[in-house]
């Protein structure tokens, strides 16, 4: 296709892992995939999705101990 990469390619291109992008593209964070089976397609002009820095429900922030 035309104008899209593959997860992979595209993880490669922003130095993250294959699942990261997958994540990714199953949570809707990078605009304009498709999916064609169990392939992602991600047009080449994506923009890497920055974290949020918000926690999943139930995880506890880590904490430094303190000497």
């Amino acid at each position: 296709m035309i104008g899209y990469m593959t997860a992979k390619e595209k993880a490669k291109q922003w130095g993250v892992s294959d699942r990261m992008v997958q994540v990714w593209c199953g949570e809707n964070m990078i605009d304009g995939v498709v999916k064609f089976g169990h392939t992602w397609a991600i047009p080449k002009d994506a923009k890497k999705p920055t974290r949020t820095g918000k926690l999943k429900p139930g995880r506890k922030p880590q904490v430094k101990p303190t000497s």
